[in-house]
């Protein structure tokens, strides 16, 4: 897989690079914050987006506020809060607009698991609520998010919301914004002779489907469990070694 896509990359004319934050370009940290990219990840990340014809894209889940501070001084184009919004040329604009008032039903529900689990949080985002495990007890933290699972889908009937059970993290957002919309997007502004999409987490897996029938793109999973992509690695590291060696 990994000599044909380095084959196809420098023979292609426009090229998409669609990559995830974390779990694909950084580990994941216990306190979200500490997830900062490496200075040699940011010189790669600089150095392909450099490359000619290649655009590159960090699509991540994170608050728009967050990732632009990781990785806002490059040059790149972002995609935030699972495709709700973009910063295009350096300017964030909202792609699917949310009146957030669906947040005083849900905010109390994370709020009250928050409360009883140790080492949970809830984070608000612009266009999500979120409810992180990653510091709990593993048993204790997994058996209290199928508690919260249930608990949230006795709340929003009507609400036009859905719940995606993610990598030690429950979160709620509109049905409509996925990043399977952000990356319509981006394929909707240049006809791309080669896309590369990498992710690691459940909410990757929208960007995936859209791209599952392009036979142009590679679309790679990064660790294990189900997914739509039609290649796999196994972790970080070995995203930045294929990153490095599309260089």
């Amino acid at each position: 897989m990994k000599e044909l896509l380095i084959e196809n990359f420098k023979k292609a004319g426009r090229k998409l690079i669609l990559l995830d934050y974390d779990g694909t370009l950084v580990d994941y940290k216990t306190v979200p914050q500490e997830a900062t990219p490496s200075k040699k990840l940011l010189v790669s990340l600089l150095k392909l987006n450099g490359s000619p014809n290649t655009k590159l894209v960090v699509i991540s889940g994170r608050a728009y506020q967050d990732i632009d501070g990781f990785v806002g001084h490059l040059p790149i184009d972002i995609v935030a809060e699972h495709g709700a919004m973009i910063r295009e040329n350096e300017v964030w604009k909202e792609l699917i607009p949310d009146d957030e008032d669906w947040k005083k039903s849900v905010s109390p529900v994370l709020l009250r698991m928050a409360g009883k689990c140790a080492g949970t949080f809830m984070e608000e985002k612009r266009f999500s609520l979120a409810w992180h495990y990653r510091n709990a007890d593993p048993e204790e933290g997994f058996a209290a998010s199928r508690t919260l699972i249930e608990d949230l889908k006795a709340v929003i009937p009507g609400l036009c919301l859905k719940i995606t059970d993610g990598n030690k993290v429950v979160e709620v957002k509109k049905r409509n914004i996925d990043k399977g919309k952000g990356t319509l997007y981006l394929l909707q502004k240049n006809d791309y002779d080669f896309i590369l999409s990498i992710g690691d987490d459940k909410t990757d897996e929208d960007m995936f489907e859209v791209l599952v029938n392009n036979p142009r793109a590679y679309t790679i999973k990064v660790g294990e469990g189900d997914t739509l992509a039609k290649y796999r690695l196994e972790n970080v590291q070995n995203v930045i070694v294929l990153l490095n060696e599309l260089l």
